[in-house]
């Protein structure tokens, strides 16, 4: 017999993000930077030093259950002083989605990997240290998946332009630069 999966409402989206809020306040006092709804999913944003601790608790803790990391990314802030990672968690028995985000200054781009947590993200980690220069500690292979070893900057950084610049039909404005 088939499971019928529901549409989460506003309401009940707040209510989840509202009742894992307080619970990671009362076990991680000091984790929480920001909790809220943006485009109506449950977002976190974790000081840095709190991640792998409050990620794990949120797969094995018996109350959450999100054993599925659908994706895991890198960010870089928009004053370009900050890198990030945001992590995507699916609850695949209530399907709850949630997004946890947490930053770190670009001079020392380092947070512990999760791949002990999530087989799954190796290769998304590999791929968010090509990418952003981002160093996972604990990764058991870190190194670069889809450009060449050689390469010695990390593309997606917002200090190198979108375009080719030797292009005079692109405007990198139309890509929000």
């Amino acid at each position: 017999m088939r499971r019928k999966v529901t549409i989460k409402t506003d309401e009940q989206k707040q209510h989840l993000l509202e009742a894992i809020r307080v619970d990671i306040t009362e076990r991680f006092p000091d984790a929480i930077v920001s909790a809220d709804l943006p485009y109506n999913f449950p977002t976190f944003v974790l000081k840095h030093a709190y991640i792998k601790d409050v990620l794990k608790y949120l797969k094995e803790g018996e109350k959450w259950n999100f054993f599925f990391l659908t994706d895991l990314t890198g960010i870089q802030t928009e004053d370009e002083k900050h890198l990030g990672v945001i992590y995507h968690l699916h609850n695949l028995v209530t399907n709850h989605r949630i997004r946890v985000k947490t930053f770190f200054s670009i001079d020392k781009p380092e947070i512990p990997s999760v791949t002990d947590l999530w087989k799954a993200a190796n290769w998304m980690e590999r791929e968010t240290y090509d990418f952003f220069g981002i160093l996972f500690k604990g990764h058991p292979d870190l190194r670069r998946i889809l450009n060449p070893d050689e390469m010695n900057i990390f593309p997606l950084w917002k200090e190198y332009p979108v375009e080719d610049q030797t292009r005079d039909d692109k405007d990198d404005g139309m890509f929000g630069r």
